[in-house]
């Protein structure tokens, strides 16, 4: 009979940290010091730097297309070696997240849900000589801990003391719901990050539904920043860019499962400044038949 081959589970990780030094290089051998047949797969090491909102969404745009097991690191860290927590979170889902306590979990806590969160117990689970640095977390502490854990060297009771998932740090906007009403949806937006300059509402596409939109409706579209107008205007829902001229609005269905408005082969975010949060504020309305707004 032959022996199944168990794989290692793959280390997923993101940063703010860019390419354009050796940190990467650095987090990646030390997984391999702690067992060379670990694989490290990127997100992004492009994150906006400090941006801790940035790296909780993208955490929720990856995580679900990981199998059980899946260690995830996150590395967006302004608070390095002050007293925020490192820690590891056991996802509803059985999926891993090594990352400090700051926010980064916000999204994920929702859907799939945190189940268990440990903190790092940093006189076991440290690189041996890093001791006396306090600003490389994600080489000394996160690389460090999660292969640790990928490799099977220690559980996930290994990783240190638990605490309630209820205290784990949330970022409040990043929460927030969108207010549905017949013919009628207003929320924030929660990214402009997208490389092609598209926009991202907290407006679900179930709750796109309950409005009554539907693929082929002109809807009126507010967005205001802190009160003031950003942008106005009547704009197509539909599929895709294609259904609009080049440089013509677009209101469509991202990939994440949210409400995305952009422009074709054109950056919305850029053309128009946006950012994202709670102060970034979106109302969204059906364009009666006859085109006359009451």
């Amino acid at each position: 009979m032959t022996a199944v081959s168990h794989r290692r589970p793959c280390i997923v990780w993101q940063t703010d940290f860019t390419r354009k030094w050796g940190a990467v290089a650095s987090m990646a051998g030390v997984c391999k010091m702690v067992d060379p047949e670990l694989e490290c797969v990127d997100i992004t090491h492009e994150l906006p730097p400090y941006d801790i909102w940035a790296a909780s969404m993208e955490l929720d745009y990856v995580e679900p297309y990981w199998p059980k097991g899946t260690v995830f690191v996150s590395v967006v860290d302004p608070g390095v070696g002050t007293a925020r927590k490192a820690c590891v979170a056991l996802l509803k889902d059985g999926n891993y997240v090594v990352t400090p306590d700051n926010g980064t979990l916000t999204h994920l806590s929702r859907s799939p849900g945190i189940a268990a969160v440990r903190e790092i117990d940093e006189s076991v689970n440290r690189l041996r000589g890093s001791e006396s640095f306090s600003v490389f977390h994600g080489r000394d502490i996160f690389a460090y801990t999660a292969a640790r854990l990928a490799s099977g060297a220690i559980d996930f009771e290994g990783v240190g003391p638990s605490y309630p998932a209820e205290d784990v740090v949330l970022l409040e906007d990043a929460l927030r719901t969108a207010e549905v009403r017949e013919g009628a949806v207003s929320g924030i937006v929660i990214s402009a990050n997208d490389p092609f300059g598209s926009i991202v509402f907290n407006i679900t596409l179930p709750q796109v539904a309950e409005a009554g939109f539907r693929h082929g409706d002109t809807l009126h579209v507010r967005l205001t920043h802190g009160g003031r107008p950003v942008f106005q205007g009547d704009v197509l829902y539909h599929k895709s860019f294609g259904y609009v001229d080049e440089g013509a609005p677009i209101l469509f269905n991202a990939s994440a499962g949210y409400l995305s408005l952009g422009l074709n082969q054109a950056s919305f975010a850029a053309q128009y400044r946006c950012g994202r949060g709670g102060d970034w504020e979106a109302e969204i309305t059906r364009v009666p038949a006859e085109g006359v707004r009451p």
